[in-house]
């Protein structure tokens, strides 16, 4: 039909407005509102089900102030395979864990606090695997970024961050339910400036920006803190982990 993105431009264009829906924690009403274009098309759009047109396209870049379509040459087709190092996963495979989740751990700082803040996993379209962002922590320095490796044969689902040799690893389980959980490995403050192996139970809930889920460093009596406080539990009472005394 005149006016249509091809099938590989409709996928480009909505690979991009995935992405940033997620980066920005913004909904997809409220993209369909801003556009000026119904939530119903702009789903089966970003399902693949029906192509972009141009109008809608110009409309959805105005909304989010960013172009959309590929300028130049034309891009190299996205790859839809992670590398074998990563569990060689096909992206419709896992395109169930492209969302924001709210991330919850014991704080390493206060005694009996729950550490919440985001996390962000996407298609990298260029690596052609998954990629995960930290974003609202309160000690925004520490925030992470890296990859996503899901291999077959155990199921797990890993998000590794390799910095100058560093490594900080999330070991977690297929869902129950809507929630991931398993086991933080990283480094935590010890006496003076040193950094001291730690591990600690993790969890992290789908959540969207109408939530507005409360961030940072959550004390008892705190009015989000028996919801947290009970997620993280949950990781060991119901054997999502294991840490053996």
């Amino acid at each position: 039909m005149h006016g249509e993105l091809s099938e590989e431009g409709s996928q480009s264009v909505a690979l991009v407005v995935r992405e940033e829906l997620a980066r920005r924690r913004l909904s997809r009403q409220w993209l369909a509102d801003e556009a000026r274009v119904s939530l119903s098309t702009l789903e089966k759009a970003l399902a693949g089900r029906r192509p972009f047109t141009l109008a809608t396209v110009v409309r959805l870049e105005d909304a989010l102030g960013t172009p959309l379509r590929a300028k130049g040459p034309a891009r190299e087709a996205p790859r839809l395979f992670a590398p074998e190092s990563m569990g060689a996963y096909a992206r419709p495979a896992v395109q169930w864990l492209e969302a924001t989740y709210l991330t919850l751990r014991p704080s390493f700082s206060e005694a009996g606090a729950i550490f919440a803040y985001l996390t962000s996993i996407s298609w990298d379209a260029e690596g052609g695997h998954l990629v995960f962002s930290e974003a609202a922590r309160t000690d925004s320095d520490y925030e992470q970024k890296g990859f996503v490796s899901f291999p077959n044969i155990s199921g797990a689902i890993y998000l590794v961050t390799i910095s100058q040799g560093q490594y900080r690893v999330a070991l977690l389980n297929r869902p129950s339910g809507h929630l991931l959980s398993g086991i933080l490995l990283t480094l935590a403050a010890g006496e003076g400036a040193q950094l001291i192996p730690a591990a600690v139970p993790i969890v992290l809930l789908p959540t969207t920006a109408e939530e507005n889920r409360t961030i940072g460093v959550v004390h008892e009596g705190d009015c989000a803190f028996e919801e947290y406080r009970s997620c993280v539990d949950r990781v060991t009472q119901r054997g999502y982990a294991r840490f053996p005394a």
